[in-house]
């Protein structure tokens, strides 16, 4: 797990990153930000692709792995191998699991324990911190 932005593959300064993401994309990769409940498009996407990164384009889940949480937000019961880093987030009063591109370090969103099997994990991502590759 990375500790530092400094020891992740992809570096930019903050102003580098404010050219290439939206401001809403910024706020939320870079600065750790929750985009709305039920505002990305990608919540209800169910094509078969995969979904990358926002900031780098790393891949990070299948969509085989996406169901409906009914949160607001896609959510995935598994992220792709070596694809994501995590923390432990203390903010809003309580103690949360930080989910990490691995190769930027964007703020990705968080992991809970109540999934579906078969992992009984829910990745629920903010749409804004993915882009989504339809396969081909």
């Amino acid at each position: 797990m990375a500790t530092s932005e400094n020891q992740y593959e992809v570096q930019k300064t903050e102003q580098e990153w404010k050219e290439i993401l939206s401001p809403e994309a910024f706020k939320v990769l870079r600065k750790h930000g929750t985009e709305r409940a039920g505002t990305s498009p990608l919540d209800k996407n169910y094509e078969t692709g995969t979904y990358v990164c926002a900031g780098c384009e790393q891949p990070l889940f299948n969509s085989e792995t996406k169901f409906n949480s009914g949160t607001g937000w896609p959510s995935f019961y598994q992220p792709l191998e070596e694809a994501i880093d995590t923390t432990v987030d203390r903010s809003l009063f309580m103690t949360r699991t930080e989910v990490h591109c691995n190769r930027c370090g964007g703020h990705l969103g968080h992991v809970f324990g109540d999934g579906p099997k078969p992992t009984g994990q829910r990745y629920c991502m903010n749409g804004v911190s993915l882009k989504f590759v339809p396969e081909k």
